[in-house]
């Protein structure tokens, strides 16, 4: 019987180099003759612009101005279009756009000689609300582009007819903010040229698409750059964008020197993108029981002056927008558009984030109206097996929505509310479900590849090129390789962080890795154990490799124990080592139909329920989270301790979209660019979260397993929202819901509270 790894909460291999600080991020990283790099950004969100480096030039060690016009090859790049600037050649179109990256003997002598580069400003009108930049026809963010960038429709049925007959309806608008990703390590990074071969080491979640665009950037063959991915100090999205990688391989290889860049905490602000605020237009409908009939809803989502990951997160949006609910009658758009606001990309949730904040209020609403529970009309609706989409879809496989539910009502039923004795204190429950689609959807390519290699020593080498951002990857693959291989977890060494002896393991974004890499991984593993059959059949002198099973130990005959050889003595007996294999592992998902958006976008879907109690004082508005319960299905856990991490880490998330962050966005200037400004959660305001791992194995996973990094944030926020009108009363549609927010919405004194 094989080594039992997956489902075990295996200690994590990052944890160590961690806690005792010996993990080199890229601020920490050196070399000898080391210059320093900074980056020239607008100040301005639309403007044209002119560049004086006389002064700047003469300054003292300094080695090097770089601009549009030093750029070899493409002055482009972009996740999806290039539409973004290496360097602003004649026009900006955001506060922080680069304009020049200076090279310097030291840090201060860089940053002196940036400040002395004169810049001229010829001021252009600024887009900064995405509905009007939406219908503005004259002034283009991007000349020759609309300002709207992309739409999705998804149609179904007459959602108008059935609204005008239909016995509820809840219309509402809802405006999401622009939020920060807030890791705590900034950009920072380090190149220079060894052997011929260019070396970066800055912090990503896609090692290998960033070489490409490194490659068009500078003229140079793949084959020439070397990605080395340092420890990454958290991500959610926010490093699938490039930001110092060409900046500081184009100086390097200029230079043929090591050159560094640190960025501080406000000019990471600027540097990478933002989670895209959305304003949602939203109809919802149901009959006299509760049972929904019609959605209709316009999703407006500002990308800010980039495209980015906009398409597939605006497209999520509206896939997500009916939420986990059988709806019969839909009429969903929504819209990507550019402004010249910070951009937006990638972010935990990645457009299924923000759909339940409307459609889960709106159910709440729906309820009230038709006098049933929130549950109810959500349990009457909910998606079960073999349940049909939105986008018609049929939901063969795992569908654990009810058991999700039950698991929230069972926790509160179990814990009676108890009414504070302050009379300013308000208390209420709410309760939210959400549902997320793997991967990057729609028919694009999704792959993932691995490689597994058996040594001399008895030992196992993992190749596969999944970043590590704190989620636990690097623990998890070990785990899904030493399950399928039968021997145990440290039997495995891994190689995840170098593009030379990895390959394409697509971004760690999407909730994608531990199911498609994990699967190319199985894969390869599978390949793999032939192999050692064979050579433990030669080994122990068998007359088949049938019936012989890999161990923590090593390989024996199921029925003859005696009949076994270690891992070291099986690779002593091996004379062709290493023996490799590799596998290659595609996600299976169709494109939509671009008129009605009927289709399979997304496989496998995860399913989720939160429930929180919160408290309102309602004299100074603040609420706070006292209790709540996440119930989240993961297809089968293969680390549970940290799936348990992972819904932590989405809960605080999304407490803090609710409550506390905001960008203070003005004109496309970010006024609260720091820890001092942009408030996120701390331990102090997090309830004791009761974490409740739903499991029901998905067939098509490895091992049963789903996604899990981003669907345990999609329902917090709305939870907390609806627990917030459980208790006073009103509705908060705008979030965050800051203290300034709610009293206003209560529109009252403290002698008029209800």
């Amino acid at each position: 019987m094989k080594h039992n790894s997956v489902g075990a909460s295996v200690f994590r291999v990052d944890a160590p180099g961690k806690v005792t600080g010996k993990t080199l991020y890229p601020q920490d990283l050196y070399r000898d003759g080391m210059l320093w790099g900074v980056t020239l950004r607008s100040r301005e969100a639309h403007a044209r612009v002119r560049l004086d480096l006389a002064e700047a030039s003469a300054m003292p060690g300094v080695r090097l101005i770089l601009t549009w016009k030093d750029v070899p090859g493409l002055n482009k790049h972009g996740v999806m279009f290039k539409d973004h600037d290496v360097f602003a050649r004649d026009k900006v179109r955001r506060i922080g756009d680069p304009l020049a990256f200076l090279v310097a003997d030291t840090r201060e002598q860089a940053e002196a000689a940036r400040d002395r580069i004169r810049v001229d400003y010829d001021i252009l009108p600024g887009l900064f609300d995405a509905r009007a930049a939406m219908a503005d026809t004259e002034n283009l963010v991007h000349e020759g582009q609309p300002n709207l960038l992309y739409q999705y429709n998804l149609k179904k049925g007459d959602a108008d007819a059935a609204i005008a007959a239909s016995a509820h309806v809840a219309r509402n608008t809802y405006h999401l903010n622009s939020v920060e990703h807030m890791f705590l390590q900034p950009e920072a990074g380090l190149a220079w040229m060894e052997d011929g071969i260019l070396h970066i080491s800055v912090s990503t979640q896609y090692p290998h698409f960033d070489v490409t665009e490194i490659a068009e950037a500078l003229d140079l063959p793949q084959d020439r750059i070397r990605y080395l991915n340092p420890a990454i100090g958290g991500a959610f999205g926010g490093r699938e964008d490039i930001s110092l990688q060409i900046h500081l391989t184009l100086a390097s290889y200029r230079l043929n020197a090591p050159v560094k860049c640190v960025l501080e905490r406000d000019e990471s602000f600027y540097a990478h993108s933002k989670r895209h605020a959305v304003s949602m237009d939203c109809e919802t409908a149901c009959d006299e029981s509760g049972r929904l009939t019609a959605v209709k809803a316009r999703f407006y989502g500002d990308t800010g002056a980039y495209a980015s990951w906009a398409v597939n997160v605006m497209r999520k949006c509206g896939v997500h927008g009916t939420g986990p609910y059988h709806v019969p009658n839909v009429d969903i758009e929504s819209y990507a558009i550019y402004t010249n606001n910070p951009y937006a990309g990638a972010m935990r949730g990645f457009g299924a984030t923000q759909s339940p904040l409307a459609y889960e209020p709106q159910m709440d609403d729906l309820a009230r109206q038709a006098g049933i529970s929130p549950a109810e009309i959500r349990r009457i609706n909910m998606y079960r097996k073999d349940s049909v989409t939105a986008t018609g879809q049929n939901l063969l496989d795992t569908v654990p929505l009810d058991r999700c539910l039950d698991a929230v009502e069972d926790y509160f039923r179990g814990r009676p509310m108890t009414l504070p004795s302050d009379p300013a204190l308000r208390k209420g429950r709410g309760i939210a479900l959400a549902f997320y689609g793997t991967g990057y959807g729609n028919g694009f390519p999704d792959v993932s590849t691995a490689q597994i290699e058996f040594k001399a020593d008895g030992r196992f080498n993992l190749f596969v090129s999944a970043a590590e951002c704190g989620q636990g990857s690097d623990t998890a693959m070990r785990q899904i390789a030493a399950e399928a291989l039968g021997c145990s977890v440290d039997r495995i060494d891994a190689y995840t962080c170098d593009t030379r002896v990895t390959t394409d393991a697509g971004t760690a974004a999407a909730s994608r890795q531990t199911y498609n890499t994990g699967n190319a991984i199985r894969l390869a593993a599978q390949k793999m154990e032939a192999q050692l059959a064979e050579a433990a059949r030669i080994c122990l002198k068998l007359n088949t490799p049938v019936g012989l099973d890999m161990t923590a130990d090593g390989v024996q005959l199921c029925f003859d124990t005696t009949r076994h050889c270690s891992w070291e003595e099986l690779a002593k007996n091996t004379p062709e080592l290493p023996l490799r294999a590799e596998a290659v592992f595609t996600a299976q998902t169709t494109k939509m139909d671009p008129a009605t958006g009927q289709g399979n976008p997304y496989w496998p879907y995860t399913f989720g329920a939160c429930g929180v109690e919160v408290e309102v004082d309602i004299t100074t508005g603040k609420v706070r989270v006292t209790d709540a319960i996440s119930a989240q299905d993961v297809g089968r856990a293969i680390n549970p301790v940290m799936v348990e991490g992972q819904m932590d880490g989405g809960f605080a998330m999304g407490l803090g979209y609710a409550l506390m962050e905001d960008l203070g966005l003005n004109q496309g200037r970010i006024k609260n660019n720091s820890f001092t400004g942009y408030i996120i959660p701390t331990s102090m305001d997090m309830p004791d979260l009761k974490k409740v791992i739903i499991e029901q194995p998905e067939a098509t996973g490895p091992y049963g397993a789903k996604g899990i990094g981003e669907p345990v944030m999609t329902y917090v926020a709305p939870a907390i929202l609806n627990a917030i009108y459980d208790a006073t009363g009103v509705r908060i549609r705008e979030i965050p819901a800051t203290p300034d927010r709610v009293l206003k919405a209560l529109a009252l004194s403290p002698t008029e509270a209800r």
